[in-house]
């Protein structure tokens, strides 16, 4: 079991949990509700059109996420990686997040976005960027903060397909490791793994520790950066 911590402060710790969540196959032709869970928007809909390639975090995950990051998300810009329907950057601005960059490469899902951000009537906060997270971090990430001053710590979310940490892990823990070497200090990083991943393998190329959660079929990685 992980030691107790203060939001903000990851504990080491490791833990697993059950199969996998995205790219599994939905109720087809069904669209699924989908809702701000706290904050200036708690209640708010948002648009997801049961697209199999993109299913959204459980309510109950996203919830847990943001209990265990609390009001550290207020000061800090979000980006939210792998976005699909953008919930969890749109979750950090609705607590307080200033602002958020979005970053999907499926453009069916980068519209879900858009459509999003509109209803909330946030674009004037949001940054969307219709590319792989891979490409973005190799080439963009240094130039994420356009609004903020450049020191201002983020609130990352790295939330992709689960197969990802199989048959792609070198590109994810070469992604992992870029945002944590230029990350701003003061950086909160949550990772959405399942059972196939050991986190150990970011911690060996990093002296830092993980904060590990398990909500089935999620275990959940939060990282910072002092």
């Amino acid at each position: 079991m992980p030691r107790k911590r203060k939001p903000g402060r990851p504990a080491a710790g490791s833990a697993r949990a059950a199969s996998g969540r995205k790219r599994e196959p939905s109720h087809a032709g069904q669209e699924q509700e989908l809702r701000i869970i706290g904050g200036h928007f708690r209640g708010r809909k948002l648009a997801y059109h049961g697209d199999p390639i993109v299913r959204p975090m459980k309510h109950r995950t996203r919830e847990a996420i943001f209990d265990l990051v609390g009001p550290d998300v207020q000061g800090r810009h979000a980006i939210d990686l792998f976005a699909g329907t953008g919930a969890l950057g749109l979750e950090a601005l609705s607590r307080g997040a200033p602002s958020a960059t979005f970053i999907e490469k499926h453009v069916p899902s980068a519209r879900v976005v858009a459509e999003n951000v509109a209803t909330l009537e946030v674009a004037d906060r949001a940054q969307q960027l219709v590319t792989s997270a891979f490409v973005w971090a190799k080439r963009d990430m240094t130039s994420v903060t356009t609004g903020p001053p450049s020191d201002v710590p983020w609130l990352v979310f790295c939330s992709p397909p689960y197969a990802f940490f199989v048959e792609r892990l070198l590109e994810m823990l070469d992604l992992v490791g870029r945002i944590q070497q230029h990350a701003p200090p003061g950086t909160l990083l949550v990772v959405e793994a399942d059972e196939r991943f050991d986190f150990g393998r970011f911690a060996s190329a990093d002296p830092s520790t993980w904060a590990i959660r398990a909500y089935a079929p999620a275990v959940i990685g939060i990282w910072h950066r002092s």
